[in-house]
């Protein structure tokens, strides 16, 4: 006998901490899904009712009472339309058990909560923390659906063998994953691959749904998927795109040899995105959602004629739409025509509300405030510096007028040598580049203009530069950027010594110097706003050094 078992993967974008938001959200995800998709399963996210990371407020002691009230809420749901739809809802939340915080996955059907799982690989590296907070799960879950052995994992749990050969030695024939996985630039394909090879380790389907949206600096790109028992991908929800995808189980019974299997049938499939794209919507979903998250009605930003504020104000247009952009050009007296052409072209062509503040008479009234310290001491940074830092104060002058938050533009490979200027261009709420490579960052401006006129030629195509001194360029001070991003990348990403990387062809006093920078310039990162995660490490969560530290010095 043969019958289907329809499986809804619920892509969404929940609030950390917004328990009651959330708990509507699964009820009003899990009634659409049975009303418009004919749902037997709804699959949540890891966490949902929290949504992931809820970092220290699970500490919370009101966290367990919200829970436990979101849990009572879908439980009543489900009992009072369990004549209507026979549902199963299985969704995440942290479980308070005596002494004991758990990462959990429930399963709710008429009204009565029937299976409970603890996570068991709580991972404790890059950006994750969950040792801090939960205990490990030891055991299995495999719970009844119609006859068919169903098992339950959490995301971390599905990158060790260990759980999934645990679920089918116990009999398990269909996997459940709930995940709250969030997103590097090559992420979504280590993930299919990863899937693949443990379907085919269990001989097991497995379903995989996974959170989307930006939370701080981190982004979940969603992409939920079905993997069928010998790893082939049977169907796959669209990266960064929120809604419910539907996966369709064959189940088969054999009475006379008294055994069940199931299969995961073709479905609909989603186009793998490049490398470019998927990094572009990923900056967008993240500036959208600390922008809406967080309550602001748009943003501010210092728009230079350069490629990082480019690149920014084009992302911000696309994450919130050109009517809540407001850019800002500053000009000084090192400012070129041409940085004021570009700025006013990139304005008109975005179509967003653009002003022109000279900063030259703010500075002039700081050097004269400063006449009498600076008395015999030679013109250096400092003055370069104070240009920057009137900037940041008008800006954050505008923010505070009209409840604007201001996107910095700095980008990875000037936080990482600190070229940047604290209480100056790094003023601002959220650092939309901070962790795209000045490399990328041209790929990427070339990329948006794909889509549409965004960025003007010119400022893709000219030197760079901050403009804080006559003909300056930004080579004057750092490696070209070609070679300057690839020993960042060998130092930051893969941990590689100074020596090492010399020995990858590069010039062993230039190597030096950037290695010193970029442990110097801990004190700014430390100081820097948060901004959208799109590498295997960025700074911040991923990458924790100290400031006051003796290594730099006694170890190159």
């Amino acid at each position: 006998m043969i019958h289907s078992l329809n499986v809804v993967m619920a892509q969404l974008n929940p609030l950390v901490g917004d328990i009651q938001a959330n708990t509507q959200l699964v009820i009003d995800q899990s009634l659409k899904a049975a009303a418009e998709l004919n749902a037997d399963i709804i699959l949540f996210s890891e966490l949902m009712l929290s949504a992931y990371p809820p970092e220290d407020l699970l500490l919370r002691p009101s966290m367990e009472l919200r829970i436990s009230d979101g849990l009572n809420r879908i439980r009543q749901f489900s009992k009072e339309t369990a004549a209507v739809r026979d549902l199963y809802i299985v969704l995440g939340y942290p479980s308070v058990q005596g002494e004991h915080i758990y990462n959990m996955a429930g399963v709710i059907h008429q009204g009565e909560l029937i299976a409970e799982y603890a996570k068991q690989c709580l991972p404790n590296y890059q950006v994750f923390d969950e040792k801090r907070y939960f205990d490990a799960g030891t055991e299995a879950c495999v719970f009844d659906i119609n006859g068919l052995p169903v098992a339950l994992t959490i995301c971390e749990d599905i990158w060790e063998a260990g759980p999934t050969q645990q679920a089918a030695d116990q009999g398990a024939k269909l996997m459940l994953n709930l995940n709250a996985s969030p997103f590097h630039v090559g992420k979504a394909a280590e993930r299919k691959q990863l899937l693949s090879e443990r379907a085919l380790q269990s001989n097991m389907p497995i379903i995989y749904s996974n959170q989307i949206g930006g939370q701080d600096e981190l982004i979940f790109d969603g992409g939920s998927m079905a993997v069928d028992s010998d790893g082939t991908l049977r169907t796959s929800a669209p990266l960064f795109e929120e809604g419910l995808y539907f996966a369709e189980v064959e189940v088969t019974r054999s009475a006379e040899a008294n055994t069940i299997s199931c299969r995961v049938k073709p479905g609909e499939t989603t186009a793998d995105l490049s490398e470019h794209a998927a990094a572009y919507q990923a900056l967008v979903l993240g500036v959208r959602d600390y922008v809406n998250k967080n309550g602001f009605p748009g943003i501010a930003l210092g728009l230079s004629g350069g490629i990082d504020s480019g690149l920014t104000v084009a992302i911000a247009v696309d994450a919130l739409g050109k009517d809540r952009v407001h850019a800002v050009m500053m000009p000084f007296k090192y400012t070129s025509q041409m940085s004021l052409d570009d700025a006013a072209e990139q304005a008109e062509i975005l179509g967003i509300k653009y002003s022109v503040i000279p900063i030259e008479p703010i500075y002039n009234t700081y050097m004269a405030a400063l006449e009498d310290e600076f008395s015999g001491t030679e013109r250096d940074t400092t003055e370069e510096n104070l240009q920057a830092r009137c900037r940041g104060v008008i800006m954050m002058a505008i923010s505070n007028k009209k409840r604007l938050m201001v996107l910095t533009t700095g980008n990875k490979s000037e936080m990482a040598v600190g070229y940047a200027t604290l209480y100056g261009d790094m003023v601002g709420g959220y650092g939309v580049l901070k962790d795209t490579y000045k490399t990328l960052v041209f790929e990427l401006s070339r990329y948006r203009n794909t889509i549409s006129p965004a960025i003007p030629v010119r400022v893709i195509e000219r030197p760079p530069s901050a403009e804080l001194a006559p003909d300056q360029k930004d080579t004057d001070s750092l490696p070209d950027y070609d070679e300057l991003d690839r020993m960042l990348e060998l130092y930051i990403e893969h941990d590689y010594s100074a020596d090492a990387i010399v020995a990858e062809g590069f010039d062993k006093e230039t190597v030096y110097r950037v290695v010193r920078l970029v442990d110097l310039n801990e004190y700014k990162r430390r100081q820097a706003p948060m901004g959208a995660r799109i590498t295997p490490r960025g700074f911040g969560r991923d990458r924790r050094y100290p400031t006051t530290s003796g290594w730099a010095i006694a170890d190159k």
